[in-house]
């Protein structure tokens, strides 16, 4: 007569199965938005974009995955250091994602974006692009600039990356301190 194993040997033996082919195997990631899985992820990814030898940028990302039909790298945990003529950064970019095409470098950060620049402005918003041949950043997202103690604000902004030449397109609000040491803010409604 052939004895069966006890209901807790049973489920003790399911959760031995169950973890067997488990161990160590490698989990790759799908795209968020199409399903389609990469062809590459890496921790600790870098990349850098050169001028006739001269840096222009260096993106570091704490994981990136590529999608080569896509011609596609998404980031994770991004921060990109921009150069100036000089070969000395002049500003750092910060997000949470980024995507860049992998033909052209332009770049889309989402999430807590933020861009510091070394001589003290700093901008910050949630979605920004960078075209990389024009060497711009545009948005139409809310924007913020933060320069010596006064505050912009406004939608829609274009920029070079070291945010020295910028504007904003609309709904822009301004708090401006003056020399003795008062503030201007417009009234609202203005466009």
């Amino acid at each position: 007569m052939r004895r069966l194993a006890s209901l807790p040997t049973l489920i003790a033996m399911l959760a031995a199965l169950g973890h067997i082919g488990c161990g160590g195997t490698p989990q790759v990631s799908q795209s968020p938005d199409t399903g389609v899985l990469p062809d590459q992820e890496v921790s600790d990814f870098v990349a850098t974009e050169t001028d006739q030898g001269l840096v222009q940028w260096k993106m570091y990302a704490r994981s990136a995955a590529t999608y080569r039909a896509r011609n596609t790298v998404i980031a994770r945990g991004v921060r990109i250091d921009f150069y100036d003529e000089k070969g000395k950064r002049s500003s750092t970019l910060s997000a949470d994602t980024g995507e860049m095409n992998d033909l052209t470098h332009d770049m889309t950060a989402h999430g807590h974006v933020a861009i510091q620049a070394t001589e003290g402005t700093r901008m910050t918003t949630e979605l920004l692009h960078f075209l990389n041949k024009q060497q711009r950043i545009v948005t139409d997202a809310f924007v913020r600039v933060d320069r010596a103690g006064d505050v912009l604000t406004g939608y829609g902004f274009e920029s070079d990356p070291d945010l020295k030449n910028f504007q904003f397109k609309h709904q822009v609000r301004a708090t401006v301190h003056t020399r003795s040491g008062g503030t201007l803010t417009p009234g609202k409604g203005g466009k």
